[in-house]
């Protein structure tokens, strides 16, 4: 659970991630932002590309900030979009480093809120225990 604060400091920094997006091409523009367990926060926006299979999500550049800078533990995540929650692919990407209990807060243009939690969104995720056995 995301305490008031928190929130809103992550909803500030997705909007700011949001405003550097680069979507010429579907025009729909998601920004990111996730509370590390130490604290930290990382945002991301998403980077679409010509070739359409390069192109990264908001979340996953969020993710991969994090990581690249020492995090393991995502505490939680809030997205800012037009419609929609987090792909399949992010979902598992946030899998890998939240846990089932992780918020997962998603605004929409109109400001309506919606929250899960990751185990909502991707139950029985895919799990790197799997493959240690």
């Amino acid at each position: 659970m995301l305490k008031r604060e928190e929130e809103t400091t992550l909803y500030r920094a997705a909007q700011a991630a949001r405003r550097n997006a680069y979507a010429p091409y579907s025009h729909f523009t998601v920004g990111a932002a996730l509370l590390t367990e130490e604290g930290k926060v990382y945002s991301g926006c998403n980077i679409e590309n010509a070739s359409f299979g390069l192109s990264v999500c908001a979340e996953r550049v969020a993710v991969w900030k994090a990581v690249s800078e020492g995090t393991r533990r995502i505490k939680g995540l809030v997205l800012i979009l037009s419609r929609g929650t987090p792909c399949g692919a992010c979902r598992q990407v946030l899998a890998e480093f939240g846990n089932p209990e992780m918020p997962v807060i998603v605004y929409n243009d109109a400001g309506e809120r919606r929250s899960y939690t990751l185990g909502e969104l991707l139950p029985e995720a895919f799990s790197g225990e799997l493959l240690r056995k």
